[in-house]
Order: C-alpha cells, then sequence, then structure tokens
C-alpha cells in the first residue's frame, strides 16, 4: 500500500523531547529513564479516527498516566491479565458497557475487554464479578466462563491459518502459534457456545506485531469468511493490532486510510448479509506509543574491543529488553552533557551493565554485535535511545538487582513525573530471609 508520510529522519544530536531538556530530565530524575511525549500519543489515536473502536492493546505500554491519556481520547483498552485488568479500573475506566444502543446506532462499546488464551485462577474471578466482556482463545474458556457467568455474550479470537510479525517471536497465527482459536475448528466451538448457553457477539483475528499492511490486509478476507460462519449474532469485528511504526531510516508510515477503506468494505458486506450494523475496531498497541517513548541513559565508559569501540552506558536489556529479545533495531542520538557536540562521528557498539554479553543495544537477529555512526562521546554524555515507548518498560526487570526505572510524561514542555524509581528497599521488599 502507498505510504501518507515522509521517511524517517532522525538528528544525532538531541537536546530534547517534547520541548523540555534531556539533561535536565536526567539530573532531575537520573538514569536510566523512560521519557514520553504526550502529543505524540494524542496524534497516532487522532490517525485511527475513522474506526468505530480504537482498543489500546496497553500490554505495550501500561503506565496509568498513559492509560488515561488514551482514555481521554476516547480510546478503550484490551487486558490480558488481572493486573492490566487492575489498571484500566485505576485509570477510570469502567469495568462493562451500559446496556442498550450507542448514540451511534452500534452496538455499546465495552471499555474493556479481557484478552487471552486462558483464564487462570484470579482473572476468571476478576471477569465474573466485575461483569467484564472476555475475547475467548480457546473452546476450553467457554466453559469456564459459563459455569461462572449463564448467558454471558463472548467474543472469539480466531486463528487464521497464518500470521506475521517483525520477529518470529512476535508471529501470532498459523500452526506455530499458540494464539487464538483454529479457523478450522470454528463449527465445533459454536457448538460448544451454544451448549453452554453463550451467544457469541464478537469475532477477533491478530496475525503479528510490527508486521505489514500487506500481510494485514489478508485477514479482512478470512475474518469475513469465519464471519459467515457464525452468522447474525455478531455485532462487532475487530482487525486485531500489529500496524507498523517505523524504526530505521528511510521505513516510512502506512497508508493508513486505505487499510480502513477495506475493513470498512469487508464491514458492509457483513452488514448487508446479517441485516444490521458492526461495530468496527482496531487494536493498536505498538502503533499509540512507541514512537512517543524515549529511555534517556548515561554514558558510562568508552573503551576499545580490538578494533571495535563500545560505548557501555547505564541502562541494560533490564531497561529495554526488544534488542537481546529480537535483534530489534532502535535509533540512537547523542546530548553532550555539557552541551558541546563533538564535529566528528564514528562506528560504536552501544552496551550496558550486565553480566551478560548479549546486553547489547545494537545488535542484529541471532544476537551479532553491530555498530552505529554517533557523535563522539564522553563519559557523563547522555545518549537517548528512541522509538522505545511500546514494549519497552512493561518488559523491564530486576535482573542483576537492578531497580526499575523512572517514568515521566512531557505535554506541553512540562514534565510530571508518573512513576517513581525503584529503591534498594523496594528490591527486597517481601523477602525474607
Amino acid at each position: 500500500m502507498p505510504t501518507d508520510r515522509a521517511a524517517t529522519e532522525r538528528p544525532l544530536i538531541r537536546d530534547t523531547i517534547a520541548g523540555a531538556s534531556v539533561a535536565d530530565l536526567a539530573r532531575e530524575h537520573g538514569t536510566p529513564l523512560y521519557v514520553y511525549d504526550a502529543d505524540t500519543i494524542r496524534r497516532r489515536c487522532r490517525d485511527l479516527a475513522a474506526w468505530d473502536t480504537v482498543r489500546f492493546a496497553q500490554k505495550a505500554c501500561s503506565n496509568l498516566a498513559v492509560l488515561a491519556l488514551v482514555r481521554s481520547e476516547g480510546v478503550v483498552v484490551d487486558a490480558v491479565s488481572t493486573g492490566e485488568i487492575h489498571r484500566a479500573l485505576a485509570a477510570g475506566y469502567a469495568p462493562h458497557a451500559a446496556p442498550g444502543t450507542a448514540a451511534d446506532g452500534l452496538p455499546p462499546v465495552h471499555p474493556i475487554v479481557y484478552t487471552a488464551d486462558i483464564f487462570d485462577r484470579e482473572s476468571l474471578d476478576a471477569v465474573a464479578k466485575l461483569g467484564i466482556h472476555v475475547n475467548c482463545g480457546s473452546a476450553d474458556m467457554i466453559e469456564q466462563l459459563a459455569d461462572r457467568v449463564p448467558g454471558a455474550a463472548i467474543t472469539l479470537r480466531v486463528n487464521p491459518g497464518f500470521g506475521h510479525g517483525h520477529s518470529q517471536k512476535t508471529n501470532t497465527g498459523g500452526e506455530g502459534s499458540k494464539h487464538g482459536i483454529w479457523h478450522g475448528d470454528i463449527p465445533e466451538v459454536l457448538r460448544r457456545a451454544e451448549w453452554a448457553g453463550l451467544s457469541v457477539s464478537g469475532l477477533h483475528m491478530h496475525i503479528g506485531s510490527g508486521t505489514d499492511l500487506a500481510h494485514l490486509a489478508e485477514v479482512a478476507g478470512a475474518l469475513e469468511r469465519v464471519a459467515g460462519e457464525i452468522g447474525r449474532s455478531l455485532t462487532t469485528i475487530s482487525a486485531g493490532g500489529g500496524l507498523p511504526v517505523p524504526y530505521k531510516p528511510g521505513e516510512v508510515h502506512a497508508d493508513l486510510s486505505g487499510y480502513f477503506q477495506l475493513w470498512d468494505a469487508a464491514r458492509k458486506r457483513l452488514e448487508d448479509r446479517f441485516g444490521h450494523r458492526l461495530r468496527l475496531e482496531i487494536e493498536p498497541g505498538r502503533y499509540l506509543t512507541a514512537e512517543s517513548g524515549s529511555v534517556i541513559t548515561e554514558v558510562r565508559a568508552v573503551k576499545k574491543q580490538g578494533g571495535r569501540k563500545y560505548l557501555l552506558v547505564d541502562a541494560g536489556f533490564n531497561t529495554l529488553a526488544r534488542p537481546v529479545l529480537y535483534g530489534s533495531y532502535h535509533p540512537m542520538s547523542l546530548c553532550p552533557r555539557d552541551g558541546a557536540a563533538a564535529a566528528t562521528t564514528e562506528e560504536v557498539a552501544v552496551g550496558g551493565p550486565l553480566c551478560e554479553s548479549g546486553d547489547i543495544f545494537t545488535q542484529t537477529d541471532g544476537g551479532f554485535v553491530a555498530t552505529r555512526s554517533l557523535p563522539t562521546a564522553r563519559v557523563g554524555d547522555y545518549l537517548v535511545i528512541e522509538i522505545a515507548g511500546a514494549y519497552g518498560f512493561v518488559m523491564a526487570s530486576n535482573y542483576n538487582s537492578k531497580p526499575l526505572p523512572a517514568e515521566v510524561l512531557v505535554d506541553g514542555g512540562s514534565a510530571r513525573l508518573v512513576r517513581r524509581r525503584q529503591t534498594p528497599e523496594d528490591l527486597v521488599r517481601g523477602e525474607t530471609v
């Protein structure tokens, strides 16, 4: 599909994030530090205004301030755990939709949908107690829910038999994926739902994270076929997520208007077939928050290993795991601590402080160390790792007993601490000798 924005171009020197000084943020809140640009999140929410419902896959970035921000933009949420249900409620979301029909004539939108392939005991208790709508990724969930919530309406997450993602590890379709109900099993699943007294009101497909629109477009036809098997009980169809984000130089934003038109046409054909309106959802995660986020980290050592030069910073894969997990590329820029930028650039590998050889931010898939062209850096300069607002902090860990970093939201040039940095006392809280 064609593109609607110019290729990504990023400077190698960066003094500010959303109008806030990088050096001041680092001095006030310490490093490593996650920083989010509120305006970028708002723009990405508004990119998807044509869809009836935008449902944020909060696993991408679940800070309460971010959830409250997307809620203010009319975005609802997906939850994949009891903890994410709790976060959504704490951010101001209602647990379930009011009965009746929405003002636009569509069925009501569920503020929170629990989406998973299983119920653990805590999540089943939570959805039953709170009346949260469930997107079932396995047939066994149907009887388990029916036992607790007789007569409930459910959504089915269906694996269409194919998938695609930026990595094989993010592919959520096909035989190699554990996710969703296999498309060929739909007749049997519908019989089980009918026997259990549950109605199927929604249909959802998601084939992978960070894929491309050409592969995502194939989902529309697959969903339309499965919708025909389910029939007139459907009131909502979801295109899932997976919208691509440009990380590397030369990558571009995709033509989302053409993508919506594809799905809208499929929706209209189903409406004609069923004789009633259908709510059309999209479920972005990465797309809403990735570009908003940066990690500020401090250069703590500069060293040579044979012919290769390394910058070692105080963030590691405990801070940002995507490079070690997937060989993911993140743009980087330098903020000189004293404001005086070097006139020269050099090829460097960037690594962290952890006792792991894989603790490298400039690596390719498979763990091979690569280099990046950056301005000549000195100890005390700040390195900014960009496009880190999705699957960043949410996958951070306490490996090597490192405290979790603080998070800051910048809105209108004003920076607000939205999560304090963990302390050594936090690390051992709950443990006993």
